[in-house]
């Protein structure tokens, strides 16, 4: 109470602190060293989970240039070069909440989990999910990107084309209609379009295992994108709409 604006803020749990390891207790030997690796090594996945997608690369023309974050080098955690081909076992690291992606793996060298991290976080495409309370859309979500070249074999070539061809109707709707009639109230989507292709490949997918009816039910923000592009009603009837008629 009292304190002036940006006083309060406090930052994110976790990171503020893994700038600097804690060293290890020198009395704990070895065990205590491998124990403090561990938990470094949490801290290292960690923030490629929560801030990777600040470093990724989204710009194509390369104008921007990437982030560099102190978080997201594994030296910030007390490892070397000479660490990168070492083995570690992190697996039940996180057993109490049974965290899946690489926290499940065994034997996984630095190296592995660094260029896994950086592929999955830090390339084409920004995952930003820890603000997401449900453990299991979190392990969802983990499952899926954190492996060897999950972005670049996720999708076939001609599924990215339809991606691309469902994203760019979404996109040209918004702007025609931005364009046409921009007093009018239209429940735009910007800034979600991609919301679009995600919701026709998610009825594709129930379609393909046996479901025959799908029932709408959603806020107005986005309603007409949907209505044209998913449900697929002609576009005539929706600006004729527009125009009172």
């Amino acid at each position: 109470a009292g304190l002036g604006p940006g006083e309060a803020f406090q930052a994110f749990p976790g990171l503020a602190t893994q700038l600097t390891p804690p060293p290890a207790a020198p009395s704990a030997g070895g065990s205590s060293r491998s124990a403090q690796e561990a938990i470094n090594l949490v801290h290292l996945i960690r923030a490629f989970q929560t801030r990777g997608h600040e470093a990724a690369s989204l710009d194509p023309l390369g104008i921007s240039p990437r982030k560099e974050l102190p978080e997201l080098d594994y030296r910030t955690y007390g490892f070397t070069d000479a660490d990168l081909d070492r083995e570690f076992d992190v697996s039940g690291l996180d057993s109490d909440r049974e965290i899946k992606g690489l926290l499940s793996r065994h034997h996984i060298t630095l190296r592995q989990i660094v260029d896994t991290l950086k592929q999955a976080y830090c390339g084409s495409v920004g995952v930003e999910y820890m603000h997401i309370l449900d453990t299991n859309k979190c392990n969802f979500i983990r499952e899926r990107f954190e492996k060897k070249d999950a972005v670049t074999t996720g999708l076939t070539k001609e599924e990215k084309l339809q991606v691309l061809e469902r994203l760019t109707f979404a996109v040209m709707f918004e702007s025609f209609l931005s364009t046409k009639w921009n007093t009018a109230k239209r429940f735009g989507l910007e800034g979600c379009e991609s919301f679009i292709p995600g919701f026709k490949s998610l009825i594709d997918r129930a379609t393909e295992l046996g479901v025959q009816n799908v029932v709408i039910g959603m806020p107005h923000r986005g309603r007409l994108n949907v209505i044209a592009n998913v449900v697929r009603k002609d576009l005539h009837k929706i600006f004729l709409q527009f125009k009172g008629l």
